[in-house]
């Protein structure tokens, strides 16, 4: 009767380890996100914007900029750098672009996915750029957006100001060193305290339609200076 028992006990267990095997994991880089879009084109996009939630935001709120344009937005809200990373090859480099444009590192500062120190989020910009440039595609880097605390953050202690600039600071200076396009959005959206504008944000940390309207300009003028260059 023990034996039984003890028997039954390890069929249950066996069945209760293959039950949770069996469970499917989390896709962590969100690989599948796109899988539709991006079998879908048509054609080529001129660039891909490679981001998180502004970049999500951008091409939900203002859809025509990126229609009209021939770019694609390859954002994902919440995604930190190496999430990025994880998924550059099918999100931008089998998209074939002569551009991609690469908004990220506000939440590697946010802690979104554990602490990421500051050369970390450049040292994972910097790899998605030799990806990009082993592919014959040109990359932009932009000032991560002024923001001066986290409004889905309230019990944390994390004040953001300093640390995006600090950022930022590092990924220019990578940009001058290797010749790259460096759009600054930081300058002309940030107050005096180190958050955005509250014209430009209907959260303190994501652009509106007005904030968009001073970011697509500065864009635009950076990628078109970049594919005059490749011709």
């Amino acid at each position: 009767m023990i034996k039984i028992v003890r028997l039954f006990a390890a069929f249950l267990a066996l069945i209760s380890f293959l039950q949770v095997d069996a469970v499917e994991k989390p896709d962590w880089a969100q690989l599948g996100h796109f899988q539709y879009q991006n079998a879908t084109l048509k054609t080529s996009p001129l660039a891909v914007f490679i981001g998180d939630s502004v970049t999500d935001c951008w091409s939900d709120s203002v859809p025509e900029f990126f229609s009209e344009n021939n770019y694609a937005g390859r954002g994902i809200s919440g995604q930190v750098s190496s999430q990025m990373l994880v998924r550059f090859r099918q999100d931008v480099i089998e998209l074939n672009p002569k551009v991609v444009v690469i908004l990220c590192g506000i939440n590697d500062i946010a802690e979104n996915d554990g602490r990421m120190s500051n050369k970390g989020i450049v040292d994972n910009i910097k790899s998605m750029c030799e990806l990009a440039e082993m592919h014959n595609i040109t990359p932009i880097l932009c000032s991560i957006l002024p923001c001066d605390h986290f409004h889905w953050l309230r019990n944390m202690n994390i004040y953001p100001a300093g640390r995006v600039l600090q950022v930022n600071k590092l990924i220019e200076t990578y940009a001058h060193e290797k010749g790259y396009e460096y759009v600054d959005y930081h300058t002309f959206m940030t107050t005096n305290k180190g958050g955005m504008k509250p014209e430009y944000t209907f959260d303190c940390g994501h652009p509106n339609k007005k904030g968009f309207a001073v970011m697509m300009p500065i864009i635009k003028k950076a990628i078109n200076k970049v594919l005059s260059s490749k011709k």
